[in-house]
């Protein structure tokens, strides 16, 4: 018996309709990267296992999805290290490459290994796959698309204001409205660690945090303390877990927070910064708010980190998210260049223009004219005429078998096809042709030396 075909968990295949609708979502991106100035690369989907490692912390690092060395690997391994059954000695025997988890530290390599050939300040925008061994549910796949967007060799926070522009220019460009990007700043968290005793557990205080909005105040709380982060300064800290109230009424309270601590008042000073800068020139449809619970889990961010929520009402994780990332060249060599960046999700904004029903009614129409097959001497014909159709850039085909009619027209209609053309042995005989409109049901009779006056109502 036949083996029943499968795909691996977290990842899909995608109709042509489904392409379409991710297409439309690409150039809207595109678009916009492009008007902002930033220029396109790529990088290879792996990278070699210790440009990833120990760039995302403890529980990035688990996501990542290690590549098998070729041949006779496990000959390789010496009888201690195997009998072990340790898979943290036995990984780098067996493991030398790994998928890529994200788009930023591969980008931070290209940077440092092409960096005489850049011009800096360099703005990069990539949109590739990225793979992540999570546990798959809706809006989190462990195969999806990133569409990122970096400025590194400037640490001017007019970068940070830019692309919070990028992001309110791409979604207002995709109609949706409503969304808001969430503001905080790795220096307002060390601050906070800092003023509540726990400044040599910020990752572990950082990572709990970003939490908050999965499970909540108490098991974040229980979280820190399994970390090892005292009740006390727990307590200290509870002001993160109050309701948040307007932009003011934050930087009020974290300036009372924060007034111990030097590094928690430059990050309150970058904070007021972009929210001063941003109030001025105006945004068109997102908004933007201050969350001091946000956190961003990966080590890498330095100073101000984003993350974008969907429009209320609708129940879907961030659908974009960056941030400044000061150090990250550094771990590979190249020290004192200074980055920032955000990413798209596009998977997850698919589903929520899927779910407000804002993708355009047209946008999965791959033909504009569809030719019927009334026999052999008809399609021939007919296929002369869709060439010159094809010439003048429009979406044209011919049926290939001279089928029941009816048929033909189920095919248009399951195509969406706007118009078709009936070209039978009488207008063939005449050197015409008939083009219905499927939507009204309206037919226009057409000559052959009319087939520009007919391009021109397309």
């Amino acid at each position: 018996m036949a083996q029943k075909p499968s795909i691996p968990k977290g990842t899909r295949d995608f109709s042509p309709s489904e392409i379409a609708k991710r297409n439309y979502i690409f150039d809207s991106i595109k678009k916009n990267f492009q008007t902002y100035g930033f220029q396109p690369i790529e990088t290879p989907s792996f990278e070699n296992s210790e440009t990833l490692l120990g760039k995302y912390g403890e529980e990035g690092d688990r996501l990542i999805f290690k590549i098998l060395n070729s041949g006779d690997f496990i000959s390789k391994v010496d009888n201690v290290t195997y009998s072990s059954k340790n898979s943290a000695t036995i990984a780098p025997r067996i493991t030398e490459k790994a998928l890529r988890y994200d788009l930023t530290v591969p980008f931070a390599r290209y940077v440092v290994m092409h960096q005489n050939e850049l011009d800096f300040p360099f703005k990069r925008y990539q949109i590739q796959p990225v793979w992540r061994a999570d546990r798959p549910q809706k809006g989190r796949f462990r195969e999806f698309f990133q569409c990122d967007a970096d400025v590194v060799g400037s640490d001017s926070l007019l970068q940070e204001v830019e692309l919070i522009q990028l992001y309110d220019a791409v979604f207002a460009d995709l109609k949706l409205d409503g969304v808001t990007i969430k503001m905080n700043n790795r220096k307002i968290l060390a601050g906070i660690a800092e003023v509540i005793g726990a400044k040599h557990l910020l990752i572990d205080f950082t990572v709990a945090l970003d939490k908050l909005d999965k499970i909540g105040e108490e098991g974040v709380k229980k979280e820190m303390l399994s970390k090892g982060i005292s009740k006390e300064a727990i307590d200290k800290a509870s002001p993160l877990f109050e309701p948040q109230g307007s932009n003011v009424n934050q930087l009020e309270r974290l300036e009372t927070l924060l007034e111990s601590s030097e590094e928690g008042k430059k990050g309150l000073e970058e904070l007021r910064y972009i929210l001063e800068t941003i109030s001025s020139i105006g945004l068109q449809t997102a908004k933007l708010t201050i969350d001091v619970t946000l956190a961003r889990g990966l080590n890498y961010y330095t100073g101000a980190i984003f993350e974008v929520a969907a429009p209320e009402g609708v129940k879907m994780g961030s659908i974009g998210g960056g941030g400044r990332y000061d150090d990250l060249t550094g771990i590979f060599g190249l020290k004192d260049v200074s980055g920032v960046g955000i990413s798209f999700g596009l998977d997850r904004i698919y589903l929520v223009l899927e779910e407000l029903n804002l993708f355009p009614k047209s946008v999965d129409r791959t033909l504009d004219v569809l030719c019927l097959n009334f026999g052999a001497k008809e399609a021939l014909a007919s296929l002369k005429l869709i060439t010159v159709l094809r010439k003048n850039g429009v979406f044209a085909d011919v049926y290939p078998s001279n089928a029941k009619i009816q048929k033909q027209f189920k095919y248009a209609n399951n195509r969406k096809v706007p118009y078709v053309i009936l070209l039978g042995a009488e207008e063939l005989s005449s050197n015409t042709f008939i083009v219905k409109h499927m939507e009204s049901g309206q037919q226009t009779t057409y000559s052959f030396s009319e087939l520009d006056k007919f391009i021109s109502t397309l």
